[in-house]
């Protein structure tokens, strides 16, 4: 990894690929600064050292110049942050970028217009890559949340830069986390796996069986495995085409010394809802018209203690349906036990956009280690494979 330290940026113009990516409310302002905040390490990094910044980023899914996704509504956001003001340029390529990038003094700052007006950038075109390339001296990446598409600004243009491109230190920090638990995880590893379906999880569970000691599976994929052993699951999500895989991975864990931890109980609801009537079933055993929806009682209770044992714990995934709050316990239960892991020394990182929000909204987000900015990027790390972004940088 060629690092922002290795570069030098004094009177270099450096264009980042930063994830701005932000929520906005129904005023078009940020409700949630996460992504900007995490990416002013680097900024203000280059800032010091005598550098000029052009930030590149998108905003949704606009279909053509959407005025709701202009990024022009989060410069006083960007300015608030970084404690600079942001000049901001309604273009992304073409004359008026050139002009304004070119004009750049060190120390200051601009942020171009969202990439995705113009959809040869997420087709990865080459036109677009050198004409983007043109609008700085210096190539970085901070944007691990699009690290794994291979567009124009996240790994194209990257080519344009020989020996001056470098990671971000968002970039670096994420790749660090991911490779302190998949690489030189301190045993034993625990990786907590939650989400409705097996077959979106096959990939990272496979990947995974060569890494962890203990894998607890929660969430939907739990009544998959429960009626693959025989059990019965009432009305619970369930994929019956991938009962026989689940089998196989509980074999290809077992082969692997690997151990695989199930609920041992459920909390079950009536109805798809919030105001659904609960029961506690045991997972293999739930009555017809009623559905798991979250852990039970017992089963947190023995996950706080196989998770208090480990030093390196993975989590991707809630437990439950903790959008409903009735129906939430399991995943602050877990979320609360690798809390108490971390403060006794343990290395937790937390990645996926579902249990990122449940930290965030169950205020356990100061107890974990490393919460990573990127979904799909994230998991397909966990997978295995190298993300074309970070390819570009160490090419």
């Amino acid at each position: 990894m060629r690092l922002l330290e290795q570069q030098n940026f004094k009177n270099e113009r450096a264009v980042i690929r930063v994830d701005f990516n932000v929520p906005l409310n129904e005023e078009l302002k940020v409700t949630d600064k996460t992504r900007i905040q995490t990416a002013k390490p680097t900024i203000e990094y280059i800032l010091s050292q005598g550098g000029s910044c052009v930030l590149l980023s998108h905003l949704g899914r606009p279909d053509g110049r959407d005025p709701k996704l202009s990024l022009a509504h989060i410069v006083s956001e960007v300015s608030s942050i970084l404690g600079v003001d942001v000049n901001f340029c309604n273009q992304v390529v073409g004359d008026q970028a050139l002009a304004q990038t070119a004009s750049l003094k060190p120390g200051e700052v601009l942020l171009m217009e969202n990439l995705r007006y113009h959809k040869e950038e997420t087709k990865g075109d080459e036109v677009f890559a050198q004409q983007l390339a043109r609008l700085g001296t210096v190539y970085v990446n901070d944007a691990f949340g699009t690290a794994h598409r291979a567009h124009a600004s996240t790994t194209i243009m990257a080519k344009y830069f020989e020996g001056k491109k470098c990671f971000g230190s968002l970039l670096e920090s994420e790749v660090n986390a991911i490779e302190k638990v998949l690489k030189d995880g301190e045993s034993p590893v625990v990786a907590i796996l939650g989400g409705a379906k097996v077959s979106s999880k096959i990939t990272i569970i496979e990947s995974l069986l060569d890494k962890v000691d203990h894998l607890i599976i929660g969430g939907g994929m739990v009544y998959t495995f429960t009626k693959a052993q025989g059990g019965t699951v009432g009305n619970s999500i369930c994929e019956p085409d991938y009962c026989d895989y689940a089998l196989e991975l509980l074999e290809k864990a077992k082969a692997k010394g690997v151990e695989i931890h199930l609920p041992v109980d459920v909390i079950a609801g009536d109805d798809f809802s919030n105001d659904a009537n609960q029961k506690i079933f045991e997972s293999n055993n739930i009555a017809d018209g009623w559905e798991g929806l979250d852990a039970g009682p017992k089963s947190c209770e023995i996950f706080r203690e196989l998770i208090l044992k480990c030093k390196t714990i993975l989590w991707n995934g809630p437990l439950g349906v903790f959008e409903f709050p009735n129906f939430a316990q399991g995943t602050i239960s877990i979320g609360e036990s690798i809390g108490e892991a971390t403060k006794l020394g343990a290395f937790s990182l937390v990645g996926g956009g579902d249990s990122v929000a449940a930290v965030k909204q169950f205020g356990l987000a100061p107890r974990m280690s490393y919460i990573s900015t990127g979904g799909g990027a994230m998991l397909e790390s966990l997978e295995g494979k190298i993300l074309p972004g970070i390819a570009a940088l160490n090419e």
